[in-house]
Order: C-alpha cells, then structure tokens, then sequence
C-alpha cells in the first residue's frame, strides 16, 4: 500500500514556511535585516538548532543572506526585470519614459480598483498613514521626503490589491525609478503648484480607497498619472527651450 505513517512536522520546516510566506506577501522586503537568533527564536517559539536549520535551509535557496557580523537579511529577491544594457536604454529615450508611465497607469488603476474590493480594513490604515505622512512633509516642504512617500503610498496600493505578482513585478520596477532610471521624480515635488495639485491627487485617491470605491479609486489613479505624464512633458519642453535660450543669449554676446 502507498501509505506511510504521518509523523509530527519538524520545527524547522514550519520557519521556513512562516518566512516563505512573509517574503512572498512582501512583508519581509529585500535588503531587510532579520531580528537577532534569540529574538527570533523567542518569537516563533523554537529551539536555536531548529531556527539554524531553517536559516540555513533559506540561505541555501537564495532567500537569505547572511553578513559577517552583520547579521542575516533578506535576499535580493527581485533583481531586475531588465538587462543592464535596457536599464540604460530606458535612461536615455523618452519613448520609454512615457510608456512606463502609460504600464503604470494600467497595472495601478487595476490595483486600487481591487483594493478598494479585497483590501483589509488594516491595509486601508496603512494606505492612510502614508497618506498623512506626505501631508506632514508637504508642510514642512520637503520635496525628497514627499517623493519617497509618493512611492511607499503606490506600493502600499499595490500591496493592498493582494496579487502577489504583480507585488513583485510593481516593486522591480518601483526600484528603477527610485534610482532615477525613468525620471528624477523630486523635480515635480519642487514646484509649489504640481507639489499642491499632487498632493490633491493622492487626497483624492485615498478617499476613494477609504470608501471602497473601486470605480473612483481606479479614475483617480488614471488622472493623477495623466497629470504626471503631462507635467513631465511640460519639463522636458522646457528643458529642450532652456537650450536654444542659452544658444540665443550667447549669440547676443557675440553681436
């Protein structure tokens, strides 16, 4: 017959699901360090060879690392979705720029258009809490700290939505444009009516997310990136101006 005895799972594998599962949602993100083997071992209620165990068994797939001295992180799980020679690429030609803005427009709409039906109660605290905190750094005029926030609030959208591929895929290509690859986002937060009308817009989103309003919450993610493809146009025209009026004022000197 098939059929074995089922013996009692051992300790270990049951760490190494819990971890699995927090990397997978995102909970545990890359490059995050892990509590110390005593706190964690405390937490989860297992021995240290058992934690060991687990610990190692992660870190041999490549979920974890560990630092001499330094402790055991999370893996840099996400990699890049691109080639080096895309990456650059991509830096270089607004075709680019303003597709990304475009596949953003489509996967973000769909993700709060789902949180709005699927998000927890928690997940809409969340959602809010970044919100406030990009209304405080609006008041103090910080347009890196508003930036930054502008990013944790879209993905905190996205993890909302609970579609784990698209988590990952959205947080690979959140990294690129943390890094500048598509566009240097601080310039829009450095002027007081985009700051203003940007910050309306996330209002706006938050409200409809709050109120469970998959439509509105899918229109006003639509707008906001309407606006910021437009505001971004804006800038490269007046980049492209600057040139021929330094051309001019130069040509001037010379008459």
């Amino acid at each position: 017959m098939p059929f074995e005895p089922v013996s009692q799972e051992k300790l270990s594998h049951g760490v190494v699901r819990q971890i699995e599962g927090l990397i997978l949602r995102g909970i545990l993100r890359p490059g995050e360090r892990l509590p110390s083997e005593r706190e964690l071992s405390e937490r989860m209620s297992v021995s240290r060879p058992s934690l060991r165990e687990a610990l190692s068994e992660l870190q041999e797939r490549g979920l974890l690392a560990s630092k001499a001295g330094a402790g055991v992180y999370v893996a840099d799980v996400l990699g890049s979705a691109f080639a080096p020679a895309l990456v650059t690429l991509f830096s270089t030609h607004d075709e680019a720029v303003f597709d990304y803005i475009s596949f953003r427009r489509d996967m973000e709409g769909l993700a709060a258009e789902r949180a709005a039906r699927l998000a927890s109660d928690t997940d809409l605290q969340v959602i809010n809490a970044i919100f406030e905190k990009m209304e405080a750094a609006h008041q103090k005029r910080n347009p890196a700290d508003e930036a930054h926030l502008d990013a944790d609030f879209h993905l905190s959208i996205i993890e909302a939505s609970h579609n784990i591929i698209m988590l990952h895929m959205m947080r690979s290509m959140y990294e690129l444009l943390r890094e500048g690859v598509f566009y240097n986002r601080t310039i829009m937060f450095k002027q007081r009516m985009t700051r203003d009308a940007l910050l309306e817009h996330h209002r706006i989103i938050n409200t409809a997310l709050q109120n469970r309003d998959p439509a509105a919450a899918r229109k006003a993610v639509e707008t906001h990136l309407n606006f910021v493809e437009a505001s971004l146009s804006d800038h490269k025209k007046s980049e492209r101006n600057e040139v021929f009026a330094q051309k001019r004022l130069e040509h001037e000197g010379w008459r």
